[in-house]
């Protein structure tokens, strides 16, 4: 049984199912049998967040969480790690549950959970951001994807406050996040680039318009956001995948370097649905096993630039090679 301030908090924090549909957040879309499934993606974040709100123990988040179909369960993992982070950030920061989530359970979702403590910093105020990230030394991808958080909260903005970060285009004022203030609206606009995806219901034409109507400065990240987004979640048939890489023009290799990422990321996770496969070989060229292992070959082992997180460098690695490889499109 939920304490009672657990009930409370639960209360006051969860978002409904239906607050989180496409209907009910106002977006353009067609209802379909592809944009239910889209629209199931933040349901199941919810149902991982109010099962770990107020949870008594790790073992029960994670038995409810092992009931979630696979292709979903890394979004689930993503409102546990969001509910974790909160937890974790009331009780002053002195917290372990986010820690041990992720250095136990969440491991193969580590991607996935590092955006959800995005998800996180969107409800806490901004000094307290300097403690959502546990330490995690000697576990994957640490700390480098944890602009991944940055890209989550991107993501949150502009999916519940649309109008500011997409119909305004507001910026984001930088944060010093790895000691890197200024890449920090280009990760925040990664995140936006997501959001675009689930918000236009992945209609090619409809995304592709979305990001024109940014600065263009702006578009090869968003470009990364949409590959993420389209290579992990799906939502349209392999013709439109061809054209989508049609649209993104000349950032068709940030296009590629998001999906490489999606790709890399189920593959982690041990479960690559028939939809991830078709858009790696799409919007990258390559199938997802190629994908996963050309991430590793291009990784960045050094410390951080002094402008650029190994993050960025990672990126423009991954970005560099896909354009040598430069693979026609179909037809």
């Amino acid at each position: 049984m939920p304490t009672t301030l657990g009930a409370l908090r639960s209360l006051a924090m969860t978002p409904s199912l239906a607050s989180v549909g496409f209907a009910a957040r106002g977006f353009p879309v067609e209802e379909t049998a592809a944009t239910r499934r889209l629209e199931a993606i933040p349901q199941a974040v919810v149902c991982g967040f109010e099962w770990a709100i107020d949870a008594r123990t790790l073992w029960e988040v994670e038995r409810r969480l092992d009931l979630v179909e696979p292709e979903m369960r890394g979004f689930a993992y993503e409102g546990a790690t969001m509910a974790y982070t909160i937890r974790d950030a009331m009780a002053g920061g002195r917290g372990t549950r986010a820690r041990d989530l992720l250095r136990g359970p969440a491991q193969p979702h580590v991607f996935l959970t590092y955006i959800g403590i995005g998800f996180a910093m969107a409800r806490l105020p901004r000094p307290l951001w300097a403690r959502v990230l546990p330490d995690l030394t000697g576990t994957p991808y640490y700390p480098t994807m944890s602009w991944l958080a940055v890209d989550g909260l991107g993501f949150d903005r502009a999916y519940f406050d649309t109008d500011r970060w997409v119909a305004r285009r507001q910026r984001p004022r930088p944060y010093p996040w790895q000691g890197h203030a200024g890449y920090f609206p280009r990760a925040f606009d990664q995140g936006i680039g997501r959001a675009l995806w689930f918000i236009n219901g992945g209609r090619p034409g409809a995304v592709a318009d979305a990001v024109e109507r940014f600065e263009p400065d702006r578009h090869g990240d968003l470009w990364s956001g949409v590959g993420l987004a389209a290579t992990f979640a799906g939502g349209c048939d392999c013709e439109e995948l061809v054209a989508l890489r049609r649209f993104a023009g000349s950032h068709v290799a940030d296009l590629g370097q998001g999906a490489v990422f999606a790709a890399k990321a189920r593959d982690f996770s041990g479960f690559v649905p028939v939809h991830t496969e078709q858009a790696a070989g799409i919007l990258a060229g390559l199938p997802v096993a190629a994908a996963s292992a050309l991430a590793d070959e291009v990784t960045s082992d050094g410390p951080d630039e002094q402008d650029l997180p190994r993050y960025e460098t990672w990126r423009a690695r991954l970005r560099a090679a896909l354009s040598r490889r430069a693979a026609p499109l179909p037809g």
